[in-house]
């Protein structure tokens, strides 16, 4: 190319002879078979629309069947248990509210006693002359009234100080309120606290001292008594057994006005419970029917205080026997001190797990007390 010339035009490349004669060809023969053009482009057509629709839905999401379809994941809720009944609770904070002991009678004159029905953990025991009382647990349950309130002693001291709990009583025994007011309890005793407490009407003194949990729930918030932390005993769900062997037990304890009877209820899983030949009733709430008794052998002896005074050997080991589900588990009970909870153990060394509910334990005094079935 020269200096100041212009550069070529492009000249697009004319169809070769051969191709030219293919297309002359075919539209020779479009003009002379219209119709089966026709046909063959629809055909053409059809076939594009197959691959193509075979292409998106190769390449387009799958829908999954029912039975494979992804849902979303809930955590479940969750459940919390009472620590004391192994009974379900609304919250955690249930877990964790205070745990009050109280002291109450068992003489005759203080029967039918109110509150013991709704009670996590019953210990019964000989407190002087061959008459029984009962130290009573509460955490999550809380009656509107309980009593006969009466005193303390040392043993039931020992029982009650893992479950980090107030306690509830009118006066005690010289040793147990030595222990008891040395600051390391919640000592709620009425002697100091009588706005809690009050006599009733309708019966005659000392069977006459009632509270309430309206007014123990106050005077513990008062002290900052809000919370219990504890060992709790393992739990599992009654399940009543096939062919059950004990049906019928009598734990003696010194005579007939204090002995009791526990007669198995299959339908509710429970031990229905007779003192002195009679149903043993809760004033308010009717016939009391644990979910689990035992009858634990412990050792008695009298010895001198303010008084003579009955004392029994809280720590150490001792044979126990344990009614649930209508069977009688030989076990044996361990606590090795004042602050450690007691253990029931199985004959292999496995501690046993108690039915969910009211658990309520006799100390049966070695040589003078029994314990029986059927």
């Amino acid at each position: 190319m020269e200096h100041g010339s212009l550069p070529p035009v492009f000249q697009p490349t004319a169809p070769t002879p051969r191709k030219q004669g293919v297309l002359v060809r075919l539209k020779g023969w479009v003009r002379k078979n219209p119709k089966m053009a026709i046909v063959y482009l629809i055909g053409l057509l059809a076939i594009l629309t197959i691959v193509t629709a075979g292409i998106i839905a190769a390449f387009a999401p799958q829908k999954l069947p029912a039975s494979l379809k992804v849902t979303s994941y809930k955590k479940p809720d969750a459940v919390y248990y009472s620590p004391l009944t192994g009974n379900k609770v609304a919250d955690e904070a249930a877990t964790k509210q205070a745990v009050t002991a109280i002291m109450i009678e068992n003489s005759p004159d203080a029967r039918p006693q109110s509150g013991l029905k709704q009670a996590g953990i019953v210990y019964e025991a000989i407190a002087e002359g061959g008459i029984t009382r009962f130290l009573a647990l509460y955490q999550e349950a809380k009656p509107g009234l309980i009593g006969p309130v009466r005193s303390v002693r040392m043993y039931y001291v020992d029982w009650l100080a893992p479950y980090n709990a107030s306690v509830a009583h009118v006066g005690g025994s010289a040793a147990a309120l030595k222990e008891v007011r040395g600051g390391n309890y919640r000592d709620i005793d009425q002697f100091f606290n009588a706005g809690s407490y009050w006599r009733a009407t309708d019966r005659y003194a000392p069977h006459n001292v009632y509270t309430n949990f309206e007014k123990l729930d106050a005077l513990n918030k008062a002290k900052g008594y809000t919370e219990s932390s504890f060992t709790a005993w393992p739990r599992q769900d009654g399940k009543a057994a096939g062919n059950p062997d004990a049906t019928s037990v009598a734990i003696n304890f010194s005579s007939a006005l204090f002995n009791t009877r526990y007669d198995y209820d299959k339908d509710s899983n429970t031990y229905l419970r007779s003192i002195g030949g009679a149903a043993s009733n809760d004033r308010e709430d009717g016939r009391i029917a644990p979910s689990v008794v035992i009858a634990m052998k412990v050792n008695m002896s009298l010895v001198m205080e303010d008084g003579y005074r009955e004392s029994i050997t809280t720590t150490g080991s001792g044979e126990a026997v344990i009614f649930q589900n209508g069977t009688a588990t030989t076990a044996t009970w361990h606590k090795s001190s004042r602050s450690d909870s007691i253990k029931f153990t199985n004959k292999e060394g496995k501690e046993v797990k108690l039915n969910r509910g009211q658990t309520w334990i006799a100390a049966v005094p070695n040589g003078s007390g029994s314990v029986s079935w059927q």
